[in-house]
């Protein structure tokens, strides 16, 4: 089964702004380069409920999908993904329990479950004491151990992100949300 909106590879570019988080939705070239724009969104610093729309444009003239908290107060309720009309494509929450020494993750999807984690132990415990801007990555594996999705950061002042699909079941827009989330988790 393949995703209704599926996009193998793609990149994630954080924007600098002072009250909030934008990110860029960007094609990846074939030959690896930044392509067309595929998404704008913007969230909120320190909002009371985390919640994030994705827009056709950075002027948001349409907004295309989402992502929102079930629960105000609740660090593990999750994050429900939405297309343009409100309907559920997919869900994720940060696993509190096993985070604290490794980021990870739970991923849902039409026709599969997962779970993404940083791939270095190291990396994980040096950024829990440090604020460096390190390289981080984590690879997300259906409940089989196949590959779903791989979330990449470059080192930098702005935070990019590469963002790989080898699995067609992974609807852009929830790999897309997921990795948003993770930067705004992250507090970078």
């Amino acid at each position: 089964m393949t995703a209704a909106m599926y996009v193998p590879t793609f990149y994630v570019k954080q924007k600098f702004a002072m009250i909030s988080n934008r990110y860029e939705l960007l094609a990846a070239n074939p030959d690896g380069s930044f392509g067309d724009l595929l998404g704008f969104a913007e969230q909120k610093k320190m909002a009371f409920k985390e919640q994030v729309t994705f827009y056709l444009d950075p002027a948001k003239t349409r907004p295309v999908f989402g992502f929102k908290a079930r629960s105000v107060m609740e660090l593990s309720a999750g994050y429900d993904v939405t297309d343009e009309a409100g309907n559920q494509i997919g869900f994720f929450k940060k696993d509190f329990g096993a985070s604290l020494m490794r980021s990870t993750y739970r991923l849902e999807g039409p026709g599969y479950t997962g779970t993404g984690q940083e791939r270095s132990q190291a990396v994980a415990l040096v950024r829990r004491f440090v604020n460096l801007p390190l390289p981080i990555h984590f690879d997300y594996v259906d409940a089989g151990g196949a590959p779903l999705m791989s979330v990449e950061r470059q080192g930098g002042i702005k935070d990019k992100y590469t963002v790989r699909v080898p699995d067609q079941r992974v609807d852009f827009r929830v790999a897309a949300a997921v990795a948003v989330a993770m930067d705004a988790m992250m507090d970078r």
